[in-house]
Protein backbone atom coordinates (compact mmCIF):
# COMPACT_ATOMS: atom_id res chain seq x y z
CA UNK A 1 0.00 0.00 0.00
CA UNK A 2 2.82 2.93 0.98
CA UNK A 3 4.46 1.81 -2.22
CA UNK A 4 1.00 2.60 -4.63
CA UNK A 5 0.65 5.49 -2.52
CA UNK A 6 4.44 7.26 -3.64
CA UNK A 7 3.07 7.05 -7.32
CA UNK A 8 1.23 9.68 -6.70
CA UNK A 9 4.07 12.26 -5.54
CA UNK A 10 6.80 13.07 -8.70
CA UNK A 11 10.58 13.57 -7.50
CA UNK A 12 10.49 16.75 -5.42
CA UNK A 13 14.21 17.96 -6.34
CA UNK A 14 14.66 20.91 -7.94
CA UNK A 15 14.46 21.61 -11.73
CA UNK A 16 17.15 24.19 -12.63
CA UNK A 17 17.85 25.31 -16.57
CA UNK A 18 21.16 24.34 -17.84
CA UNK A 19 21.59 28.71 -18.66
CA UNK A 20 20.70 29.57 -15.23
CA UNK A 21 23.02 30.91 -12.85
CA UNK A 22 22.81 30.41 -9.41
CA UNK A 23 24.94 31.64 -6.53
CA UNK A 24 24.57 31.12 -2.54
CA UNK A 25 20.85 30.29 -3.07
CA UNK A 26 18.68 27.79 -0.95
CA UNK A 27 15.83 26.07 -3.32
CA UNK A 28 12.94 24.06 -1.74
CA UNK A 29 10.94 21.10 -2.75
CA UNK A 30 9.45 21.06 -6.18
CA UNK A 31 11.17 24.36 -7.37
CA UNK A 32 11.60 25.31 -11.11
CA UNK A 33 13.93 27.68 -12.27
CA UNK A 34 13.86 28.25 -15.92
CA UNK A 35 15.81 29.69 -18.71
CA UNK A 36 18.62 31.79 -18.14
CA UNK A 37 17.26 32.76 -14.57
CA UNK A 38 19.91 34.87 -12.21
CA UNK A 39 20.33 34.32 -8.19
CA UNK A 40 22.12 35.57 -6.14
CA UNK A 41 21.87 35.12 -2.15
CA UNK A 42 18.11 34.33 -2.89
CA UNK A 43 15.92 31.74 -0.77
CA UNK A 44 13.03 29.76 -3.07
CA UNK A 45 10.31 27.88 -0.96
CA UNK A 46 8.87 24.87 -1.95
CA UNK A 47 7.11 24.90 -5.36
CA UNK A 48 7.57 27.77 -6.20
CA UNK A 49 8.91 29.01 -9.48
CA UNK A 50 10.98 31.45 -12.08
CA UNK A 51 9.94 31.72 -15.02
CA UNK A 52 12.91 33.00 -18.06
CA UNK A 53 15.25 35.69 -17.77
CA UNK A 54 13.98 36.98 -14.55
CA UNK A 55 16.60 37.85 -11.65
CA UNK A 56 16.33 37.88 -8.07
CA UNK A 57 19.27 39.33 -5.44
CA UNK A 58 19.03 39.23 -1.75
CA UNK A 59 15.62 37.77 -1.53
CA UNK A 60 13.67 35.59 0.22
CA UNK A 61 10.49 33.64 -1.42
CA UNK A 62 7.84 31.71 0.31
CA UNK A 63 6.05 29.03 -1.18
CA UNK A 64 3.54 28.37 -4.22
CA UNK A 65 5.05 31.75 -5.65
CA UNK A 66 4.40 32.25 -9.44
CA UNK A 67 7.11 33.94 -10.55
CA UNK A 68 6.49 35.34 -14.58
CA UNK A 69 9.11 35.86 -17.67
CA UNK A 70 11.74 39.26 -17.28
CA UNK A 71 10.72 40.04 -13.69
CA UNK A 72 13.17 41.46 -11.52
CA UNK A 73 13.11 41.35 -7.47
CA UNK A 74 15.43 43.42 -5.87
CA UNK A 75 16.33 46.42 -8.18
CA UNK A 76 19.69 47.51 -6.63
CA UNK A 77 20.49 51.02 -6.53
CA UNK A 78 23.29 53.37 -7.48
CA UNK A 79 25.34 55.57 -5.54
CA UNK A 80 23.64 58.34 -6.04
CA UNK A 81 25.68 60.89 -3.86
CA UNK A 82 29.22 59.54 -5.56
CA UNK A 83 30.76 61.40 -8.55
CA UNK A 84 29.31 58.50 -10.50
CA UNK A 85 26.71 55.96 -10.00
CA UNK A 86 28.82 53.87 -12.61
CA UNK A 87 30.07 50.36 -10.94
CA UNK A 88 33.52 51.83 -11.57
CA UNK A 89 33.95 53.20 -7.87
CA UNK A 90 32.39 50.01 -6.62
CA UNK A 91 33.48 47.21 -8.26
CA UNK A 92 36.47 48.84 -10.11
CA UNK A 93 38.00 44.97 -9.99
CA UNK A 94 36.38 44.68 -13.38
CA UNK A 95 38.55 47.23 -14.81
CA UNK A 96 41.96 47.76 -12.87
CA UNK A 97 43.69 44.79 -10.86
CA UNK A 98 44.85 45.78 -7.14
CA UNK A 99 41.26 47.76 -6.49
CA UNK A 100 38.78 45.54 -4.53
CA UNK A 101 35.25 45.27 -4.24
CA UNK A 102 33.48 47.91 -2.16
CA UNK A 103 32.43 46.11 0.30
CA UNK A 104 30.37 48.75 2.27
CA UNK A 105 28.50 49.39 -0.75
CA UNK A 106 27.94 45.77 -1.08
CA UNK A 107 26.78 45.01 2.46
CA UNK A 108 24.80 48.65 2.35
CA UNK A 109 22.41 46.87 -0.64
CA UNK A 110 22.22 43.73 1.37
CA UNK A 111 21.04 45.54 4.69
CA UNK A 112 17.99 46.19 2.16
CA UNK A 113 16.68 42.44 1.33
CA UNK A 114 13.28 41.95 -0.15
CA UNK A 115 10.67 39.63 1.25
CA UNK A 116 8.31 37.78 -0.63
CA UNK A 117 4.99 35.95 1.24
CA UNK A 118 3.10 32.62 0.35
CA UNK A 119 1.04 32.59 -2.93
CA UNK A 120 2.15 35.48 -4.52
CA UNK A 121 1.97 35.69 -8.35
CA UNK A 122 4.55 38.43 -9.69
CA UNK A 123 3.42 39.44 -13.73
CA UNK A 124 5.45 39.65 -16.41
CA UNK A 125 8.33 42.47 -16.29
CA UNK A 126 7.23 43.52 -13.19
CA UNK A 127 10.06 45.13 -10.83
CA UNK A 128 10.15 44.75 -7.35
CA UNK A 129 12.25 47.80 -5.40
CA UNK A 130 14.97 47.09 -2.41
CA UNK A 131 13.62 46.65 0.91
CA UNK A 132 9.93 46.02 -0.02
CA UNK A 133 7.86 43.10 1.45
CA UNK A 134 5.08 41.08 -0.22
CA UNK A 135 2.48 39.56 1.77
CA UNK A 136 0.83 36.16 1.65
CA UNK A 137 -1.59 35.51 -1.40
CA UNK A 138 -0.27 39.36 -3.42
CA UNK A 139 -1.07 39.61 -7.14
CA UNK A 140 1.48 42.19 -8.57
CA UNK A 141 0.65 43.09 -12.39
CA UNK A 142 3.07 42.81 -15.44
CA UNK A 143 5.10 45.94 -15.49
CA UNK A 144 4.25 47.11 -12.49
CA UNK A 145 7.08 48.88 -10.47
CA UNK A 146 6.77 47.94 -7.06
CA UNK A 147 8.33 50.52 -4.69
CA UNK A 148 6.40 50.13 -1.13
CA UNK A 149 5.25 47.31 0.59
CA UNK A 150 2.38 45.34 -0.12
CA UNK A 151 -0.15 43.54 2.27
CA UNK A 152 -1.60 40.46 2.50
CA UNK A 153 -3.83 39.47 -1.01
CA UNK A 154 -3.85 43.21 -2.43
CA UNK A 155 -3.60 43.26 -6.10
CA UNK A 156 -0.71 46.29 -7.30
CA UNK A 157 -0.42 47.28 -10.49
CA UNK A 158 1.43 50.17 -12.23
CA UNK A 159 4.18 52.38 -12.31
CA UNK A 160 4.70 53.20 -9.21
CA UNK A 161 2.55 50.20 -8.36
CA UNK A 162 -0.94 51.26 -6.82
CA UNK A 163 -3.32 49.07 -5.20
CA UNK A 164 -5.79 48.23 -7.66
CA UNK A 165 -8.24 46.02 -5.31
CA UNK A 166 -7.95 43.12 -2.87
CA UNK A 167 -8.52 39.39 -4.00
CA UNK A 168 -11.11 38.27 -1.52
CA UNK A 169 -12.98 40.22 1.70
CA UNK A 170 -11.08 40.74 4.74
CA UNK A 171 -13.14 37.87 6.55
CA UNK A 172 -11.86 35.59 3.47
CA UNK A 173 -8.57 36.15 3.52
CA UNK A 174 -8.50 35.70 7.65
CA UNK A 175 -9.64 32.57 7.41
CA UNK A 176 -7.05 31.43 4.32
CA UNK A 177 -4.34 32.91 6.39
CA UNK A 178 -5.66 30.65 9.13
CA UNK A 179 -5.25 28.01 7.24
CA UNK A 180 -2.12 28.08 5.78
CA UNK A 181 -2.57 25.67 2.90
CA UNK A 182 1.32 26.25 1.60
CA UNK A 183 2.27 24.44 5.09
CA UNK A 184 0.07 21.37 4.09
CA UNK A 185 2.04 18.04 3.58
CA UNK A 186 1.48 16.58 0.02
CA UNK A 187 -0.47 14.36 0.79
CA UNK A 188 -3.20 16.73 2.10
CA UNK A 189 -2.73 18.66 -0.92
CA UNK A 190 -2.89 15.50 -3.28
CA UNK A 191 -6.74 15.16 -1.58
CA UNK A 192 -7.35 19.11 -1.65
CA UNK A 193 -6.66 19.93 -5.52
CA UNK A 194 -9.90 18.74 -6.91
CA UNK A 195 -11.91 21.17 -4.38
CA UNK A 196 -9.30 23.89 -4.98
CA UNK A 197 -10.04 23.17 -8.68
CA UNK A 198 -13.72 23.36 -8.60
CA UNK A 199 -15.32 24.72 -4.97
CA UNK A 200 -16.01 28.50 -4.53
CA UNK A 201 -13.80 29.87 -1.47
CA UNK A 202 -15.96 29.79 0.96
CA UNK A 203 -17.35 26.39 0.33
CA UNK A 204 -13.63 25.02 -0.27
CA UNK A 205 -12.73 27.12 3.43
CA UNK A 206 -15.81 25.46 5.01
CA UNK A 207 -14.72 21.99 4.09
CA UNK A 208 -10.84 21.94 4.78
CA UNK A 209 -11.16 24.27 7.23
Amino acid sequence: MNDQADLRFKNDEPRIHPTSELKGCRLGRHVAIGERVVLREVAVGDYSYFERHSEAIYTTIGKFCSIAANTRINALDHPMERLTTHKVSYRPNEYFRYLGVDGEFRERRRARPVSIGHDVWIGHGAVVMPGVSVGNGAVIGANAVVTRDIAPFEVFVGVPAKRLKMRFPAEIIVRIEALAWWDWPAERLFEAIPDMQTLPIEAFLDRWG
